[in-house]
């Protein structure tokens, strides 16, 4: 009992709800090891009572909680929203277990009016304090009424002479929604090639696709799988999801024509350049002509060294010197780490934990860095990289905004890092050592799941003030329209699994849902950007409920969506939520045309994923992808009749039938793919990552091509048709 009473005030789980209801007790040796990578001792029952008087000691002792949170209402939000200073660790989701959700989608519910901002009540009397705003601005007294929206610092000193320091997050009470219904395309970059790739799809081909759908097609939004930098060396991870740095983006993404020192190439580095272009048409062509799967080690190679011979051999003009100034003041010391980060694992590799031992620290590292002129040379290297990857992300954006997008580009924010990566290595001290992040045994999975991935320590994010998030989200955020994110319900827990153990050994632990939902809402604010949380599977009660009064749209796919507290039968679509993005499929699902066609268990059957009876399992899909046939046939959305292609317009007519704000088409449906990009559970059976888009016959086609398609051109202009607003063009 004393050894759950300490997990719960660290937020840790001693007992779990699988979806069936059972309640499931953790291993003792679990709650052990993860309250030790929190700082806590609790290996014996004498450390668990000494650790836990510390921690109530500590408690009465303290003035303020590292971090405060204020929601305001009236800065921004479309919504209903409220106020309150709230101090951390009064989770309202203490007691609820993993649960799907059971409640009816439908409008947020209505918060009560703003509240005073005032400082906690629990200070006593006569406490001193001083709150110093983000811009400089001091505040004396208890009175905070006109704090701007921010993230600001409180100084408390009690009359006993205790002394205090806070962060003081104040935020707007919602996320601005959309200014009206769209719909818009969801693709994996690197799969979308163009006649101009080097070897997998690049910034410029985003740009392209951004300028046609929106001009073309009226669409309103691309979303695209994360661009954060992948762990360098070769082999690399072609997984976006598993990255090396999710503040920084890859610099594979650049279109190397595009770089404006590009042109300036003299005559004397020609022929080199020549040779390179050659390697990057082989490339191409291997992969829309020979059939040759994505290899992105392949590409980095060859765009590697244009880089170099580019940024070798051209000098920047004065104003292209001042902007890239600019760039390193603005990124700060957090580009410095990660380009350091990226010069080590040239010369040591990328697993920083075998570095030598002075290099195995941002700081540490630094006077290496300075007593070493190439090691310099590599760092300005890498933020020159870094710089050009921001500039064009810039011009996707700006391309997407003159396109008429009423969202823009949507970025994929991924869950977690690579433990041998460069946050990891930059941010040491808010991870959680030897844990990983990932999910329980659920009724699709009875091994549960274990990703590979670092969790970040609550209270190291709340003792930095939710500095490491507010800089990730910041960047991210500096080119998005939107941010979906990933795995969403990581916001309030995470499932962690000690180092060498299975993952139906992992525990739940909380994260302080009301701050990192602040520092979310307030930098969406600031950029005026949209949030997607992708909520799908086992999603514990409230969580939906909190996410939507925050603004938070959710993820609905079409399969998934069926009255399961009820008939079990397809959700009508009036009853589908309004505040989210309603699509068919997404990047871990079967295309359209293989759920339809049945393929998809047909593949899962040939890869020995199929837990029954092969042909058991094609019935029970065949009797699942006809009652959604005959749906669409009542609601009159098949006039065509049966047909692959006819199939999949109804599809995204039931969409469009729904209240869902946000309409998504898989890009690889409006050309009748029937691949998946990733099927879990695979490894090396399956080309995971690495797969072009292609038509029905599986055959690679480029943007060009996939532009010209009559059949994708039906489809997009069907969509058009509907969420155009009254009297725009339509096509």
């Amino acid at each position: 009992m004393t050894l759950a009473r300490l997990a719960a005030r660290h937020g840790v789980a001693t007992v779990h709800s699988p979806a069936d209801g059972r309640d499931v007790t953790v291993p003792e040796a679990t709650v052990v090891a993860v309250l030790a990578a929190l700082g806590v001792d609790a290996s014996t029952p004498e450390a668990v009572t000494a650790a836990l008087e510390a921690a109530e000691r500590a408690d009465r002792e303290r003035l303020l909680p590292p971090t405060l949170v204020h929601w305001r209402t009236g800065d921004g939000g479309d919504g209903p929203g409220g106020g309150g200073t709230h101090a951390p660790g009064t989770d309202p989701h203490e007691n609820a277990g993993p649960y799907e959700s059971t409640a009816p989608y439908g409008e947020p519910p209505a918060y009560p009016g703003d509240a005073p901002l005032r400082p906690p009540s629990h200070l006593p009397p006569g406490t001193r304090l001083q709150v110093t705003t983000e811009d400089g601005a001091v505040v004396l007294g208890d009175d905070w009424s006109g704090l701007p929206l921010g993230v600001h610092t409180v100084e408390a000193e009690a009359p006993d002479g205790r002394t205090a320091t806070a962060t003081l997050i104040v935020s707007p009470a919602r996320v601005p929604g959309p200014a009206r219904r769209a719909y818009g395309l969801l693709v994996q970059l690197y799969s979308l090639l163009s006649g101009r790739s080097w070897g997998m799809g690049d910034l410029g081909d985003l740009r392209e696709l951004v300028t046609w759908a929106g001009r073309r097609h009226g669409a309103g939004f691309v979303q695209v799988n994360p661009l954060h930098a992948g762990v360098p060396g070769a082999p690399a991870d072609p997984s976006p999801y598993r990255p090396s740095s999710r503040r920084f983006p890859d610099p594979v993404h650049l279109r190397i024509e595009e770089i404006p020192e590009y042109a300036l190439i003299g005559p004397e580095r020609r022929e080199e350049l020549d040779r390179i272009l050659a390697d990057a048409a082989e490339l191409r062509e291997r992969v829309l002509g020979k059939g040759a799967l994505i290899d992105r080690d392949a590409v980095w190679e060859v765009k590697r060294r244009a880089l170099e011979l580019l940024l070798t051999s051209v000098e920047l003009g004065p104003g292209r010197r001042a902007d890239f100034h600019d760039f390193l003041a603005g990124r700060g010391r957090a580009l410095e780490d990660h380009a350091t980060y990226q010069a080590l694992a040239e010369r040591h590799g990328p697993h920083w934990r075998s570095w030598p031992e002075a290099l195995r620290t941002p700081r540490a590292a630094e006077a290496a860095v300075r007593a070493d002129p190439a090691l310099a040379a590599r760092v300005d290297f890498h933020c020159r990289l870094a710089w050009l990857t921001d500039r064009q992300l810039a011009d996707a954006a700006g391309a997407a905004r003159e396109a008429g997008m009423a969202v823009g580009i949507v970025h994929d924010l991924a869950v977690g890092v690579h433990p041998e990566g460069s946050d990891a290595w930059a941010g040491q001290e808010a991870f959680a050592a030897g844990m990983s992040v990932g999910a329980p045994p659920d009724a699709f999975n009875s091994r549960g799941q274990d990703w590979g991935l670092p969790p970040w320590r609550p209270d190291a994010l709340a003792a930095a003030g939710y500095a490491p998030y507010r800089g990730l989200l910041r960047e991210l955020l500096r080119h998005a329209g939107a941010l979906r994110i990933d795995h969403v319900m990581g916001l309030f827990r995470l499932w962690w699994v000690p180092e060498g153990r299975e993952p139906t050994e992992g525990t739940y632990v909380r994260y302080d849902a009301d701050a990192m939902l602040a520092v979310l809402v307030l930098e969406a604010h600031r950029a005026g950007a949209l949030v997607i949380g992708e909520d799908l599977g086992t999603v514990e009660p409230g969580v939906r409920e909190e996410l939507a009064r925050r603004g938070v749209f959710g993820t609905s796919v079409l399969w998934f969506e069926r009255d399961w507290a009820g008939t079990g039968r397809p959700l009508p679509p009036e009853e589908w939520r309004a505040e989210c993005v309603a699509t068919a499929t997404t990047h871990d699902l079967p295309s359209t045309a293989a759920r339809l066609s049945g393929d998809h268990v047909v593949l899962r059957h040939r890869l020995g994923l199929l837990a029954g009876d092969l042909e058991r399992e094609r019935a029970a899909d065949r009797a699942e992808t006809a009652e959604w046939r005959g749906l669409f046939e009542r609601l009159g959305l098949l006039p065509e009749g049966p047909g692959e292609e006819a199939e999949i317009r109804a599809v995204h007519r039931y969409l469009l039938a729904t209240p869902a704000r946000m309409v998504g088409v898989w890009l690889p449906d409006a050309v009748g793919d029937r691949r998946p990009q990733n099927l879990p559970g695979t490894w090396d059976e399956y080309p995971n990552w690495r797969l072009p888009v292609a038509g029905p016959d599986g055959q690679p086609l480029t943007l060009e091509q996939l532009a010209a398609s009559p059949r994708a051109h039906a489809l997009l202009s069907e969509l058009h048709a509907r969420t155009a607003p009254p009297g725009a063009r339509r096509v």
